[in-house]
């Protein structure tokens, strides 16, 4: 873990495309000695994460906009300044919902959805030809993504 501080101004870090959402990371793993991350996601209406789920926990907290959340079998709209913990190994979603895009802060501990959605930015371009690429990508980092329906 670096004892380094960490400051990333806005605009700043490499953003990612996954699934249709921006995601910006503030904090990396290696910056925390992967004891955590923190990063942005700007979702789209209708555009956001399919149902799974992971062995770390993951907590939201939506500054703008209206978000839809799926999270242990129940429903949620979130809006900005709602905050919302899926506990590891809980089955979770989320999707923008409303029209301007929203944005919500992840912190993710321990942090590993970071090369998750590297690989994912760098190797998924087109849903659903891409699903297999997805999936296996899914299974190299512990997320597992549930059976539609």
């Amino acid at each position: 873990m670096s004892n380094q501080a960490v400051i990333t101004r806005q605009g700043e870090g490499n953003a990612l495309c996954i699934l249709g959402t921006q995601t910006r990371f503030l904090c990396t793993a290696a910056q925390t000695g992967n004891q955590w991350s923190l990063m942005e996601v700007t979702l789209p209406k209708g555009s956001g994460a399919p149902p799974h789920s992971h062995p770390w926990g993951e907590a939201y907290y939506v500054i703008s906009g209206e978000v839809g959340f799926l999270v242990g079998g129940e429903r949620h709209l979130m809006r900005a300044g709602d905050f919302l913990y899926a506990p590891a190994d809980t089955e979770h979603a989320f999707e923008g919902q409303s029209d301007t895009p929203a944005r919500v802060i992840i912190f993710d501990a321990p942090a590993h959805a970071e090369t998750f959605f590297r690989e994912v930015d760098a190797h998924v371009r087109n849903m659903p030809a891409d699903l297999d690429k997805m999936l296996a990508i899914g299974e190299r980092h512990q997320v597992r993504f549930s059976p539609p329906g």
